[in-house]
């Protein structure tokens, strides 16, 4: 324990103090685990917040790194490789759609896609100079640039951080009629999460999304769906894009598509879409870098065998099992997709972050959001054995906050 202060203790001297962790100091990981520095070990079920899906220190796209390492890592966009080529065709194979914008991370990408949606108003759709609006959705979570954060109703990621960016109306998320009814002659994007991850796990009806392109389709309008999250099997689908029976025209990608080991992303698209960005209009000095791209292709070549999309609904289901059983017994509800969960503690039992903490004692990482939620998200390694500990220790950690222990 007196080690574990000390490396506290540095953070909170030296480091921003922008997130709030549990305390435990980590220096050790492999598959679905981890282990602090005392040696305790842990079941991550955070995975990075998806980042992880395929385990900490993954075989496969360590021994493809170490290979990338040993040749090139970076050149800039300035030159072609040998690497980014290939990586694009089998991400484009993989989304079905013509073209992909590298980049490193998650809001980077969606930054790049709300400035292909508005070059694309502009230069497409016509519509007049400086007035191009998206239509975004309460409750989301995009990333917290000033840009993003501009069409944040989250307070803590939004106050005193303005003045805003202007060009965003916000519908309820999951009611395409209202879109639909923000939708005007200047809209040139609605941008959507298929499922809000950072809300706690939110899924709306299919019927939603379908709503939601033929608004589009009808304005001539492009749907853009923010896959960061979502995306690379932690639903039980390659894309959370397949359970909601609609193509959209733009997706946003990132976290899993680094294997955890490096920061990866991309946005993909049509042709029409991507093909309007001219040499110069839009860059990034790591994106597209030839270490990313072999990461990326081998991440986009696991996908195509289907064990991770079969593991995380079998193992979902496992944990969802016992979680119906909690119902009105500690927890008031729970949402699920694939190994994708969330769950809401009674208040008059404790808070999330309480949870998150007896969790911990019992050797579970999680994370709390919006005080009443937990969030389950294991790497997708994990063993019908690991769920069960996952359970066990869910199912005690409620106990003993019911006892106030």
């Amino acid at each position: 324990m007196e080690n574990t202060q000390k490396y506290l203790e540095l953070e909170q001297a030296y480091v921003a103090h922008n997130y709030h962790p549990l305390p435990v100091v980590l220096s050790r990981a492999e598959g679905p685990w981890v282990w602090d520095i005392n040696g305790k070990k842990y079941l991550d079920c955070l995975a990075g917040y998806s980042s992880l899906n395929f385990g900490h220190r993954n075989e496969r796209i360590i021994n493809r790194a170490i290979d990338q390492l040993g040749k090139v890592t970076m050149t800039s966009r300035a030159f072609h490789t040998d690497q980014l080529g290939e990586f694009a065709k089998a991400l484009c194979e993989l989304t079905h759609m013509d073209m992909v914008l590298p980049m490193n991370t998650g809001a980077e990408a969606v930054e790049s896609a709300i400035k292909l949606a508005r070059h694309w108003g502009y230069r497409v759709k016509g519509v007049e100079a400086e007035k191009a609006n998206i239509i975004v959705m309460a409750g989301n979570f995009h990333g917290r640039t000033t840009t993003i954060i501009s069409f944040s109703d989250d307070p803590v990621a939004k106050e005193d951080f303005g003045p805003y960016t202007p060009g965003f109306k916000i519908a309820p998320f999951g009611d395409a009629a209202a879109a639909a009814e923000l939708i005007d002659e200047n809209t040139v994007a609605v941008l959507t999460e298929p499922i809000q991850g950072e809300a706690g796990v939110i899924i709306p009806d299919s019927e939603f999304f379908k709503g939601l392109r033929k608004a589009c389709d009808d304005a001539n309008v492009l749907l853009i769906f923010d896959e960061v999250q979502s995306g690379f099997c932690r639903t039980g689908y390659t894309f959370a894009t397949e359970m909601t029976g609609v193509r959209p025209d733009m997706m946003t990608l990132g976290k899993a598509l680094g294997g955890g080991v490096y920061p990866v992303s991309a946005v993909v698209g049509k042709r029409e879409i991507m093909g309007t960005l001219r040499p110069g209009e839009h860059g990034s000095t790591f994106g597209g870098n030839p270490l990313a791209a072999a990461i990326g292709h081998e991440v986009c070549q696991m996908m195509q065998e289907g064990t991770y999309q079969k593991a995380a609904k079998e193992r979902g289901a496992e944990v969802v099992s016992v979680l119906e059983t909690l119902v009105r017994k500690g927890i008031d509800s729970y949402r699920a997709m694939g190994l994708w969960i969330g769950v809401d503690i009674d208040p008059a039992v404790g808070t999330a972050r309480q949870m998150c903490e007896e969790l911990m004692e019992r050797g579970i990482l999680a994370k709390d959001t919006h005080e009443k939620t937990v969030r389950l998200c294991p790497p997708l390694c994990v063993t019908e054995d690991d769920t069960k500990f996952l359970t066990d220790a869910f199912v005690a950690s409620l106990e003993a906050l019911k006892q106030g222990k």
